[in-house]
């Protein structure tokens, strides 16, 4: 029987998880965000050699002889994680894949989430089944720096052939969960115990950095210090090839980020903020953008003021914003941004800013959206493929594009 040009939706739905090599392909969809411009109805999607060829409605976009016809309800962007741990926190929830945290010092900047990352774990074919194609993704928010994180592609090979940008930003985390002593059962009585404490550490290695940039410039080579990768790693947010992602929840904890950028001027993306109603005014006068805190993250301790409501208030007020996965502790160690988007949707942010938030708008805030974060020719060709509105939870993710190779991993 003669295989047909076109693949069904119904045919998506059905076949087990598979990868189709990166081929001349067009995808169709009722209705197209393409995220550069307002949807498209009957819209067409080019690809050729992993690149976006031409988007535009069908009757305009001519499909070529010879392409792969793929078919959605829905086709956004590929769905943008701002900030994880998935690849470096496994499934198995056991000490060989729970890579996501050095507990030997409280400040690692030189830890660097590539040397760790298994592109391989099921966890990134799970957060891809539901069309997540690129993650910001490195150590957790639980020491007051804690390392490095990556931008990487969920392609599923290595994390050298998957990876966007090996060095993105740097983690550090203000707070209860950036304190060595937390005051829980058992904890050991060693710095930081306070957050007068953690913020007097993190200027005296600010400082310290400072100090550490004047001496290598010196003219006289033989006084020059040999290399320090952690003062290297931290020189990066002074000039701002790798800012600081700094995790602080509660308000006095977002004013002391903003303090120390103001000091050092650095700098900075917030992260998690779920006090950021109490201070919206101050973030927005920092220029700072935020990665907001999981909408359905537990509401307890440093989180205890997180609303539903958070990400509508803050675009509202014009602070860009992306949203997260970020460290979840339970099995199965990762949420999704796909439902975390929903329901940030339903509560105050609106179908398309919530979807920006996790294409374009963080395609911006993590500097790679001359590559991904829209469908527009000459960028690369991540898309994700749906049965109805994404944010449904009656929908499903029915197939995910990377760089025009596609996933069918079962219906999500």
């Amino acid at each position: 029987m003669k295989t047909p040009a076109r693949l069904p939706l119904l045919l998506a739905l059905l076949v087990a998880p598979f990868v189709l090599r990166a081929e001349n392909l067009a995808v169709t969809g009722g209705t197209v965000y393409t995220m550069a411009g307002a949807p498209l109805k009957n819209g067409v999607v080019l690809i050729r050699d992993g690149k976006i060829e031409a988007v535009g409605p069908a009757d305009t976009v001519k499909i070529p002889a010879g392409y792969r016809v793929l078919h959605a309800v829905v086709v956004t962007p590929g769905l943008i994680d701002a900030h994880a741990t998935v690849g470096l926190s496994g499934l198995l929830n056991q000490p060989q894949d729970q890579d996501m945290l050095e507990k030997s010092s409280p400040m690692q900047p030189d830890l660097r989430a590539i040397d760790a990352y298994n592109a391989k774990d099921e966890l990134v074919a799970w957060v891809r089944s539901f069309g997540v194609t690129t993650v910001n993704t490195g150590h957790a928010p639980a020491a007051l720096i804690s390392g490095q994180t990556m931008i990487v592609k969920t392609f599923g090979r290595t994390a050298d052939e998957d990876v966007v940008n090996p060095a993105a930003t740097t983690s550090v985390t203000l707070g209860r969960n950036g304190l060595a002593n937390d005051g829980s059962p058992g904890s050991a009585a060693k710095p930081p115990g306070t957050r007068s404490k953690a913020v007097a550490m993190l200027r005296d290695e600010l400082i310290k950095t400072q100090e550490y940039a004047k001496k290598r410039a010196g003219k006289d080579e033989a006084k020059r210090p040999g290399r320090d990768l952690r003062y290297e790693t931290l020189l990066r947010a002074f000039d701002g090839t790798q800012p600081l992602l700094v995790t602080v929840n509660r308000q006095q904890d977002i004013i002391s980020a903003l303090r120390l950028a103001r000091e050092f001027k650095l700098q900075i993306i917030l992260d998690g903020c779920a006090d950021a109603q109490l201070v919206l005014a101050e973030i927005k006068a920092s220029g700072f953008p935020v990665i907001i805190h999981p909408t359905m993250q537990r509401s307890y301790e440093d989180m205890e003021n997180l609303s539903v409501e958070t990400a509508g208030k803050l675009h509202a007020a014009g602070i860009p914003i992306a949203l997260q996965s970020s460290y979840e502790g339970y099995v199965p160690k990762t949420r999704v941004v796909l439902l975390e988007a929903g329901v940030a949707a339903a509560n105050g942010l609106g179908f398309e800013p919530a979807l920006a938030s996790i294409t374009i708008d963080a395609a911006k805030l993590l500097r790679i959206a001359d590559r991904v974060g829209s469908l527009e020719k000459g960028k690369d060709a991540d898309l994700a493929l749906y049965d109805g509105d994404p944010f449904e939870y009656t929908s499903h993710c029915v197939g995910t594009l990377v760089e025009g190779q596609v996933f069918a991993d079962g219906p999500r």
